[in-house]
């Protein structure tokens, strides 16, 4: 037993307006769901949810691929998943980096044994298709392409379409990030023919973080199951999860799924299905252009060209002489609300304002705009 003068009581968090780069809000439907009781990860109910949870992913996908699933794991896990199971020892794999998750692409490509052909773009831009069409030339043993579709450190959107059509024209297979993507921007992994792909809950799904829905073509399960090697990770050998996910009724044990997660990820999904796909696109475009008219009278702009540029995240310039740390911690302090700070190169130059799947609306637009306006009144 702790000391008495070390008492601890039960955790109650407060209340916060989640603008940031994720998590995202929470709906009260999803956490509700997240308080039923809990059922054994084999009972007949509980997959007959998981069923319909691969169901809505593939709606949510846009696919008809048997191997849509969520991972057990947050979003950089359906990362490490795509790697460990597509790279195998030797390969080559051109790697597009335009922000900080094509620099954890390589990493993995890396730990998996392969050789990354690095094809690079300024922080800010899109990937740029001449320089990927470059490098497959230049590099005719390349197995791979990977590339970010929506990239979280800087709200910049990447033709995943065309990049996509590009890798197979020079026989390449695609490993495709869309953590920030899904949902909140339009993405059709079958119309786009999409190899691989992983996403996280806690962006524009709005479920609490912990699990990455992914899903794989027939050309991807079929590089997978010809591998030479063992996939480096069990917990993440898809030969093995299939065996959990698949099938309609028998399924085999894997590990023990994180049953109320996913009780929160089939409750967001519905809610994603009632809206419509179409219909939550639409609203984050046209949240993103409330807050862009917002964020002019304020004389605050774009880091991102609005021709890419996701309307989910809006990596925003700092104006001069203000300092980032002061304005992010007032605004959690005096107004319990979240916007995220910049990474790596853009450390202390852009603040990356969410407007993701359940915090994307206009009151919440208004609520950062008035903070905003504020505290910058008082510190410039």
């Amino acid at each position: 037993m702790i000391s008495q003068s070390l008492a601890i009581n039960s955790f109650q968090p407060s209340r916060r307006t989640l603008m940031g780069p994720g998590p995202s809000d929470v709906s009260n439907r999803v956490l509700d769901a997240m308080a039923r009781p809990t059922l054994g990860h084999l009972d007949p109910e509980f997959i007959s949810m998981m069923n319909e949870t691969k169901e809505l992913l593939q709606y949510v996908f846009q696919t008809k691929n048997d191997w849509t699933f969520a991972v057990s794991a947050p979003g950089s896990a359906g990362m490490e998943c795509c790697f460990a199971n597509m790279v195998e020892p030797g390969d080559k794999v051109i790697v597009c980096q335009n922000g900080v998750f094509g620099g954890r692409m390589r990493e993995n490509v890396e730990r998996c044994g392969g050789i990354p052909i690095m094809v690079t773009d300024p922080w800010g831009c899109p990937v740029d298709p001449e320089k990927v069409e470059a490098a497959l030339k230049d590099h005719p043993d390349t197995s791979l392409v990977a590339f970010v579709h929506a990239e979280t450190s800087t709200g910049v959107r990447s033709d995943a379409e065309r990049l996509t059509q590009l890798a197979h024209d020079f026989g390449c297979l695609v490993i495709v990030d869309s953590v920030t993507g899904l949902v909140g921007s339009p993405l059709l992994v079958d119309d786009w023919k999409i190899d691989a792909i992983y996403s996280g809950t806690q962006k524009c799904l709005s479920a609490p973080p912990g699990l990455s829905p992914i899903s794989f073509n027939d050309a991807a399960a079929a590089k997978i199951r010809s591998r030479k090697s063992k996939v480096q990770s069990w917990f993440l050998d898809l030969n093995l999860i299939m065996g959990y996910w698949g099938g309609d009724t028998k399924r085999s044990y894997h590990h023990t799924a994180p049953v109320n997660c996913l009780y929160g990820l089939h409750e967001s999904l519905i809610i994603v299905n009632e809206e419509g796909l179409e219909a939550g696109w639409a609203r984050h475009q046209d949240n993103h252009a409330y807050l862009k008219a917002g964020l002019k009278d304020l004389g605050i702009e774009f880091l991102v060209d609005e021709s890419f540029r996701l309307p989910q995240l809006n990596s925003v310039i700092i104006p001069d002489g203000v300092d980032d740390a002061v304005v992010r911690s007032r605004l959690l302090e005096e107004f319990s609300l979240e916007i995220g700070a910049g990474l790596g190169e853009l450390a202390g130059k852009v603040w990356r304002i969410g407007l993701m799947g359940h915090s994307s609306n206009t009151k919440n637009v208004d609520y950062c705009l008035s903070a905003l306006k504020f505290i910058l009144k008082e510190v410039s």
